[in-house]
């Protein structure tokens, strides 16, 4: 049977004489082996060391390609000692990116993808969103392989656009008007402070523990956004609709009616740059947006609990 040159040195003939590949390269190469078969499902990867002198490329490379194609579940195993595994149920062989990606809920989606956005020497992440319990989930486990000695990011930048606390939010809020007396703001207040103050805290805790440069900003937004946004390494776009809800809940020993959306389940529509004009037009618009609002009418934003008087 023959072998293409391109793919010899993974079934241990020639070794590519390209050098100087991203990660991304890598990881384009690699996902078209597993796409075509030339890497099966089950088979164990060559090692980070045989696929960094296959490509040319520091081992750090390799590792990051090789933790996008797990974000997107093509490996398993990749922060283990052992080589990766190509992932055992490949469904259907449709790309994860680009018209074919599936959307998924942010539970599952986004923890991945920020793992595999940690593996850059420069980490950045902008999100746009209701409260940051999502990202605050999805950062964990970045911050466990950084923890375990798996990743070692030199800088890391993340930026947080959240409803300013003296808004009328459009959602949560009490179906009744409670005007300024409204235990659903109050609460989505605190929830808004807290998860801030724990993102702030653990990713600023990596430059004791890890000397890491790490940058943490928030800034108030004078809206509700009824979408959410996740902006990773200036490379990919995540993007959530927040879909309403009407229910019943119990808040500070009453029983209230609201208008809430549940965010951490909201589907995740993926776009990368690089995977068609469709893709790239959404990231570099997504990233003008962001910015746009982040320097025009966005204000500094106060992680405390007092509303100010109307």
């Amino acid at each position: 049977m023959d072998v293409d040159p391109k793919h010899a040195s993974v079934n241990g003939r020639k070794r590519s004489q390209r050098p100087h590949k991203s990660h991304h390269e890598v990881a384009d190469e690699l996902r078209a082996r597993i796409r075509s078969g030339t890497l099966r499902a089950g088979q164990r990867m060559p090692t980070q060391a045989r696929l960094a002198d296959e490509f040319g490329v520091e081992r750090g490379v390799v590792r990051q390609a090789l933790y996008v194609l797990q974000a997107e579940r093509l490996l398993t195993n990749v922060s283990k000692g052992s080589p990766a595994t190509v992932a055992p149920d490949l469904g259907t062989g449709r790309s994860p990116h680009g018209a074919g990606a599936a959307p998924q809920p942010t539970t599952v989606a986004l923890g991945p993808r920020i793992a595999a956005a940690f593996a850059a020497p420069h980490v950045e992440i902008d999100a746009l969103c209701l409260t940051s319990v999502s990202l605050n989930l999805a950062i964990g486990e970045g911050l466990r392989q950084i923890h375990a000695g798996r990743l070692n990011p030199a800088k890391i930048d993340v930026r947080v656009l959240l409803p300013g606390r003296d808004i009328d939010l459009a959602f949560p809020v009490s179906v009744e008007d409670r005007g300024d007396d409204d235990p659903v703001h109050d609460r989505w207040l605190a929830q808004r402070n807290a998860q801030g103050q724990v993102l702030q805290h653990n990713l600023l805790a990596l430059r004791a523990t890890h000397g890491i440069d790490v940058r943490v900003s928030f800034r108030a937004l004078p809206f509700t956004p009824p979408v959410k946004l996740y902006l990773l390494n200036g490379s990919e776009a995540l993007f959530a609709y927040y879909t309403l809800t009407r229910r019943k809940q119990q808040i500070d020993h009453e029983h209230l009616e609201l208008y809430d959306s549940e965010g951490t389940q909201s589907m995740l529509f993926p776009f990368e740059q690089g995977a068609g004009l469709r893709d790239t037009t959404f990231v570099e618009q997504s990233h003008l947006w962001f910015n746009a609002l982040w320097e025009t009418i966005s204000s500094e934003l106060a992680l405390t609990s007092r509303r100010l008087p109307r």
